[in-house]
């Protein structure tokens, strides 16, 4: 099956998961997993969140993600892959100078 971001209309949402700042996002999904191609600007993040029924995994395209695993914080570059598995709790936030490109997949278990 194809998924053609580029046809898929991109959606602002302000604070995410009780970030800040907005996340703009194109999604695709069947019920069981949600396809992302999402963007975060500068200064932007995704709230403190816990994985109760899924997993998540966030390939980085572009720019550099600061994610906040429990007590420590991960720097993860483009080409680098964040895994979040099922009961996990993470947050993201974008504190460089471009854009972050992220592709994310959120597979329910």
């Amino acid at each position: 099956m194809l998924i053609d971001f580029s046809k898929i209309e991109e959606v602002r949402v302000p604070n995410f998961k009780g970030g800040e700042k907005e996340l703009l996002k194109k999604a695709y999904a069947d019920g069981r997993n949600c396809i992302m191609l999402d963007r975060l600007m500068p200064g932007a993040s995704i709230g403190r969140h816990t994985h109760e029924t899924n997993s998540e995994i966030m390939y980085i395209v572009s720019g550099t993600a600061t994610f906040t695993v429990g007590d420590t914080v991960e720097t993860v570059q483009a080409g680098q892959c964040h895994y979040c598995p099922k009961g996990g709790t993470h947050m993201l936030q974008n504190r460089g100078d471009e854009p972050l490109v992220f592709f994310a997949v959120v597979t329910e278990q």
